[in-house]
Parts: C-alpha cells; structure tokens; sequence
C-alpha cells in the first residue's frame, strides 16, 4: 500500500491534509445539522433554506473538499504527473473553504450578502482547482480509467457549479417558475453521480485493489460503470429539463446499469482479496456499497412517483445515496489513506533508528466500529423515519449518527497528534 499513497519527488502532504481537515470540520458541522432539520426531514421539506444549507454542508464542505484533497494527492501517484501548482492549490482552499462556510450559513439563514460572498468565494475557489486539474492531466504518464474519471468528473463539476449558481439567483428572482424542482434534481444527480460517483468509481479502481491486495482481478467493469454512468446522467438531466418522461427513464436505465457494474467490479476486488479479512475502512467500504444498492432500487420509485407529489420519498432517496452510499464509502477511504499519510509524515525518518508505531496503531479500530455501527443504524434510522414521517425516529437517528462523527473526529485528531 505504502508505494501506492506515498507522495512522489518530496511532495508537500501539507496540501491534502488542509483539505482534509476542513472536510473533517464540515462533515462535524453537518451532523450537528441534521439533529436541527430532523423537523424539516420528518415532513419531507426538501425545500427547505435550513435543509439546503445543510445539505452543502456534506456535499460542497465534505465530499468536495475531500476529493480536493485526495486528487492534491493521488494524481501524482495514480497518473504519474505532479499537481501543475502547488502554490494554485493554496489559493483554491483559501478560496473554497471560508466560501462554502459561508455560503452554507447563508442559504440556511435566507442571507442574500453571504449568499453573494459566499457563492463568489466557491466559485473561485472551483475555477482554481479546475485550471490546476486540467492543467495536471495532460502531463500524465497513465492515461487510463482513472485519468478518464478525473476528466469526466472535474466536467460535471463545473456543471454543478452552473445549476448551482442558477438555483441561487432563482432563490432572487424565482425565474424557473415551476422548473424550480426539476432544476434541483438534475443539480442533484449531476453532483452526486457526475461528480461525486464517477470519481468514487475512478478512484476505487486505483485504490480498492491496492488495500484489498486484489491486484489480479478482472477490471473492465470499471470502464463500462463510467460510459454508462456519463451517458445515463446526461440523459437524464436532459430529460428531466426538457420534461420528457421517456428520455428520463431512459437516462435512469443508463444509470443504474453504471451503478450496477460499478458494485460488480467492486465485487470482483472483494473476491479476490488475498487477506480474507476486511479491516475498519474497508467494512465501511463495503456498507456504502450496500447503501448504494439500496438507492439505486430507490431510484425508478422516486422517478415514478417522488418529488413534489412524495416528496418523503425523495428525500429518503437522497439520504441513503448520499449519507449512505457515498459519505460513508469516504469515511472508509479515510481511514486507509489518512493515517498512511500522518505515519508517513512523522514516522518515515525514524525507522530503523527508533521504535516506531504501525499505521493501525494511530487510531482505534474497536472505536472506529463502534462509528461504523452508529452511522450506519444512523443512515438506515434517517431513511425509515422520513419514510414513515416520524420526527422522533428522524430525530434519533440523527442523534445516533451525529456520535458516530463524533468517534470519527476524535479518531483523526488522534491520528493527527501521532498518538498510539
């Protein structure tokens, strides 16, 4: 594992690890948050400028900033190209950061200033990170899936970025009228399967073989995850937009045959692991993966009968995929990667010439199960209690999943302090 994540030519880990940390803080953030919506959740409000502003919590604060991190550093390990400007990187997080801090307080509390300053500080700080990936690509020594994840992701990227700011001037003038929900859901599905999604699938195809020890395992499940994926929330969004029923089922098809292939080729690692047992980050891994089966059997119920009309549903659909099927993968990826990275930076000079502790050693795998449980019961409470329309089950859970972040936030400032 260690010749697969170690940064090349001296690389600075200070890059990735400011990333991380501020997504550690938001995820923080965001669960306290769910607690103060569980209210809004139980009646399905997704409409909600309480449930938005914690929504971007997770999505722009968690997810995004955690991806930012891990292309910082991975792109020169997976593609064999350093990052184009380490000194651009900087920028973008000084940018991004505060921007989606405020730019979530804003929406929560219906602001239009930190609406403005907010969405201005993210949408610099994405254009930054976007010159400073497409600028790193076309240096690539590997141009494989992977590379092509990157691409197609960092594309949808800015297209979230488009709906997005469309959303927010519509929140001003209400322009969309009655496409107001349609425009949300394509924002939705191009954040979380264009963006988020895709590069899951990229970087599990670099990263799950290496800590499964799986490396002779079939991988062409991975290309057709990411053509049907691609084409299917194209399709999708089109659909959606121009209100044609038959191109969205067409577009949700496309997309389930990409999530299906993604968890068969995620299969096909399992199976052929030489370790037969599954450590804390990968069990978490494995979780998100059901999750995400789980949302994608949701997906033809809400296109059927979801949004203004269930709209519960619709949000219970959200829950699953995004807390479920994509957070918690995260969380597991953080857990192998994360302290690999502290060891490396305090440890690696010292071997040989000292005790030293192993990676396992940074963090507590009794504690980081115990998270493992709590966020899952967590998710599936969430789903089962917005289903049914109960704030006290909505509320529990919420509760029962905001510790289990609490474990994880204890876990990497214990990693970080070097602790063992």
């Amino acid at each position: 594992m260690g010749a697969g994540l170690a940064p090349a030519g001296g690389a600075s880990l200070l890059l990735p690890a400011q990333h991380f940390a501020a997504a550690v803080a938001f995820l923080a953030l965001g669960a306290a948050g769910l607690v103060w919506i569980a209210p809004e959740l139980a009646r399905g409000l997704y409409l909600s400028p309480r449930v938005a502003g914690v929504t971007h919590l997770f999505t722009l604060g968690w997810l995004t900033t955690t991806i930012f991190g891990a292309l910082y550093q991975l792109l020169p390990v997976a593609l064999g190209a350093p990052v184009y400007s380490e000194r651009l990187g900087h920028a973008s997080w000084c940018a991004f950061v505060p921007g989606v801090a405020v730019f979530a307080a804003g929406v929560a509390a219906g602001s239009v200033p930190l609406h403005h300053v907010g969405i201005t500080l993210v949408v610099t700080g994405v254009l930054l990170l976007l010159v400073n990936v497409a600028c790193t690509l076309p240096r690539a020594q590997r141009r494989d899936v992977t590379w092509a994840a990157v691409a197609i992701a960092i594309t949808f990227l800015a297209s979230t970025l488009v709906l997005g700011v469309a959303l927010l001037h519509n929140l001003h003038t209400g322009f969309l009228a009655e496409q107001r929900v349609r425009v949300l859901a394509i924002h939705l599905h191009v954040a979380l399967v264009g963006w988020a999604l895709i590069m899951m699938v990229g970087m599990s195809h670099r990263l799950l073989p290496m800590f499964l020890l799986a490396h002779g395992a079939d991988t062409s499940g991975t290309r057709r995850a990411l053509v049907f994926l691609t084409l299917g929330v194209t399709v999708l969004a089109a659909g959606l937009a121009r209100g044609h029923p038959a191109c969205a089922w067409v577009g949700l098809v496309l997309l389930e045959a990409g999530i299906v292939c993604f968890l068969l080729q995620a299969h096909r690692f399992f199976r052929a692991r030489v370790r037969p047992a599954l450590d804390v980050g990968l069990r978490f891994v494995a979780v998100a993966l059901g999750f995400l089966a789980v949302g994608a059997v949701l997906g033809p119920a809400v296109l059927a009968w979801g949004g203004a009309r269930h709209p519960r549903l619709a949000v219970a659909y959200v829950l699953v995929g995004l807390l479920g099927g994509v957070l918690l993968h995260v969380v597991g990826y953080f857990y192998k990667i994360v302290p690999f990275l502290a060891w490396i930076s305090r440890y690696r000079g010292r071997v040989g010439r000292e005790p030293v502790p192993t990676v396992a050693d940074l963090y507590s795998a009794r504690a980081a199960t115990v998270q493992l449980w709590a966020m899952t019961a967590g998710v599936a409470g969430l789903a089962a209690g917005v289903a049914v329309g109960n704030l006290w089950i909505v509320r529990a859970a919420a509760l029962l999943f905001c510790a289990g972040v609490a474990i994880f936030v204890t876990q990497i400032a214990r990693v970080a302090r070097g602790c063992h």
